[in-house]
Parts: structure tokens; sequence; C-alpha cells
């Protein structure tokens, strides 16, 4: 005879929990994977985990009211007849025309202008809108090669030769047909309404002695002007970033498990890649190892949200940032003031993700015309500059704190982690202790 206890409330599986029943009853249901946009909603390691030491007796610190923090980065100076010089370290990530609306990358290039620093086209090609108030403008070079013609790349300011990015190292993009417009299609010469999806790889290159034959072709295009970065998926960071920097890259992009995309199956934003916080330190050894530490620059991406962030990628050996959901949000993506139609489609602000869906009520990810409209450029384009002014002067405070009169002097030796596996992926010392988990004994 079975027996109930009536005082123990019913028990939950924590393997098997609300989300993964409703998952397997859609998969049984419909047969097909879920395919969503943003980045991984699961938790893991990540710039919280990470705090600065400031000074006190042993370090002296800076007086922000009197003593200079620079924050300028100059990217691409290794072969580049014409390097970047940003006035923030915070850089506009790959979003293209076709996941965003018009209005959305004409905001993104405002935003960006105003702040002194650089926006970056995303797949899809150039607009015109975007190269018109992107003071400067990085553009991306795809598997899929839509849009790529050598007009735009000598428009460019930069060119990013992207391999693999972090929501989805090892998978190409998509774009479905609700969004594909008469304006898309032409651009990227696919027929309108019909769902598209990118290569997962380059379709004239197999390795890296192939990519430097490619950085080579892009560098005779652009009569060796335009800085050419590499972009990488954070799967294997220490020896992409070794084999970038030896086929010719001035500048190479990281983007870890945390950075967004317009859409992709779910099991691959959650279950590919690795945290950002684990790619830095491989990287920037990789760096050191080849006596190119900071000159080919390391770009990092993927879940930076806060100055604070910006200036512990940087402690850890970046160069510079990338945002792309942040930014989103800021020129008003998510925002509460649309609940009302987020939850007509069956979400709530903060958790809408169905990009891929062209009905953003917000005029952000959709190619809606009317939806479009919704998002004022110049406004949002505003909101965008203020957000990156505030990050730009959070991680000024930090590192004068620290005693350093430049960003890029912060150094791993002024961070600690709170936990062992933040610890080991930052090779950072456990707070209130010198142990790095596999560096150092107790």
């Amino acid at each position: 005879m079975s027996y109930h206890n009536p005082y123990t409330p019913p028990r939950k599986s924590a393997t098997f929990d609300d989300y993964t029943l409703a998952e397997i009853r859609r998969a049984a249901a419909t047969g097909i994977y879920d395919i969503r946009g943003a980045g991984t909603k699961r938790k893991v390691p990540h710039f919280d985990d990470l705090l600065f030491l400031g000074a006190s007796i042993s370090r002296y610190p800076l007086e922000g009211y009197r003593e200079k923090c620079d924050t300028t980065v100059v990217l691409g100076s290794r072969f580049a007849k014409k390097p970047i010089t940003l006035k923030t370290p915070i850089t506009i990530a790959g979003m293209s025309f076709g996941a965003l609306s018009g209005n959305a990358k004409e905001a993104l290039g405002r935003g960006a202008t105003i702040s002194g620093t650089s926006t970056t086209t995303g797949d899809g090609g150039m607009t015109d809108e975007e190269r018109g108030h992107s003071q400067t403008l990085v553009y991306q070079y795809l598997p899929s090669r839509y849009g790529m013609n050598p007009k735009d790349l000598r428009r460019a300011d930069a060119i990013e030769v992207v391999v693999g990015q972090g929501a989805k190292p090892g998978g190409g993009g998509m774009l479905l047909g609700q969004k594909i417009s008469d304006r898309v299609a032409n651009m990227r010469n696919l027929p309108k309404g019909i769902d598209q999806r990118s290569a997962c790889r380059h379709p004239d290159w197999t390795g890296p002695d192939d990519l430097e034959i490619k950085i080579m072709e892009l560098r005779e295009i652009t009569d060796w002007e335009k800085p050419i970065y590499v972009k990488v998926g954070g799967a294997r960071p220490y020896y992409d970033t070794a084999l970038a920097v030896k086929a010719g890259a001035d500048v190479v992009v990281l983007d870890g498990m945390q950075g967004g995309t317009a859409a992709t199956q779910d099991v691959f934003i959650e279950n590919v890649g690795m945290p950002t916080l684990a790619c830095i330190r491989p990287a920037v050894q990789a760096l050191q190892d080849l006596g190119m530490h900071r000159k080919v620059q390391l770009i990092v991406s993927g879940g930076i949200r806060s100055g604070a962030d910006v200036a512990k990628a940087l402690a850890l050996g970046a160069d510079a940032v990338a945002i792309g959901t942040a930014a989103l949000v800021a020129i008003g993506d998510n925002d509460p003031h649309w609940e009302a139609e987020y939850q007509k489609l069956g979400t709530t602000a903060g958790a809408y993700d169905d990009w891929h869906e062209g009905k953003d009520p917000a005029g952000i990810t959709t190619q809606d015309p009317e939806l479009a409209k919704r998002l004022d450029p110049v406004a949002a384009g505003r909101r965008l500059a203020n957000y990156l002014k505030v990050m730009t002067l959070e991680a000024q405070t930090i590192a004068r704190a620290c005693g350093k009169n430049h960003l890029h002097n912060l150094e791993p030796e002024d961070l600690v982690a709170l936990t062992i596996e933040a610890s080991a992926m930052a090779q950072v010392p456990l707070a209130g202790t010198n142990w790095i988990p596999g560096k150092t004994g107790f």
C-alpha cells in the first residue's frame, strides 16, 4: 500500500523542470526544433563573478576631478594604412539590416557617431542610411556573401571577416521569409518571402592558409587602407586567435556564448560555445605567446552590459569590447512601454526573443513598415549615445580607483574572483586567497 504524506508538497524534478517538460511536449506536438533570437538564458560564470581591488595604502588612486583617465583606442595599426581611432573602447557589434529595421540601423549609426566609436553592418550588406550616419563603419564579410561588393568594401572604414559567432559557433544564420521584404531581397539577391539560411563556413576557403589568401585579397581590393578584423565564436580561443594572427589579421574579435543572434536553434544557443569569461584569457595568452598583445587588438563581445563589464574585459587583456543586445535595449528593445503588445504575442517585455517573426512592437527587429515607424532614429540614437557615455564614465571611475590613467593599464592583478569557476576561467585569484585553480597551490 502506498502512502502519501499530506504534510509534504509534491516534489518536481530538477532535471525535468517545467520548461523542459513543456519543450518535450512542444517537440512531440510539432516535430520541429525551436528557433529564437537573443543569447543564452542559462546562468554561466560571468563578469559579475569578478571584483576590482581598489587602491588604498598599497596603491595610489587618481582624483577623478583633476587627473585624466584616457579611454581612446587605436584599432588596426598592424598593417592598415588608415587604422581607426575611437574615443571609447565600446563598439557596436554587427547586426544586419534584415534582422533589424532600417530605422534601428540608422539609430545605431547615429549613437555610435555621437560617442566617437564604430558600428558594424552585419550580414546582408551596407545601407545608405547606415553609411550616411556612421562616422566609422565596419563592414562584415560573411560566409553568405549577401550584399557583398567591392564598392562597399571600399566605402567601409574596416572589414570584419566573420568566421564564427558566439551564439552559434559552427552554425550559419537564419532569416525567415516574413522579414525578407523587397528591399532585403534585392540587397541579398534572394526571393522575397522565402526562408533563408546562411552558410556556416566560407565557400572559398577551408582553413587558415586560405584565410591568409582571403585577407590579402581584401587588402588588395582596398589598397591596404582598411584594418582587417577576424571574428571567431568562443570555442577554441587560443588556437583560433593564434591562427587569425598568423593569417594576417589586424584585429581579432572574440564572441562568447552570451552574444546574441537574430535567429537560430535554441539548442545551439544554450549548448554550444563557451562563456565570454572563459574565452578572454586563452586569447590573450595566444597573443602574448606570439609577441602580438596590443599589436594585434582584441575586441571581446558577448554579454557586455555596463562600464564594470568593460573594465573587467580590458583588465583581462582585451583592447575593446562590442555590444549588441545592450545596444538594442538602449534604443528601445523590450521596453515595458509596449508591454500590452508583448502580452498579445504571448510574451513579456524583457523576455521577448522571437525576433525572427518580424512582429517586434518596438519597431527594431522587424521589416514591417508600420512597426518600424515607431522607432525615431534620432531620439534612439541619442539614447544609445547616453548609454555609451555612462558606460565609459563607469569604466573610467573604476580605472581611477585602481590608480590607472588609461583603461588599458587595468590588469589581471586588479581583479579577484568570487567563485572557483570564475577564478579558473579568468585566471585571477579567488578572493581572500592567492589561489588560482589549476595555476597555483593553496
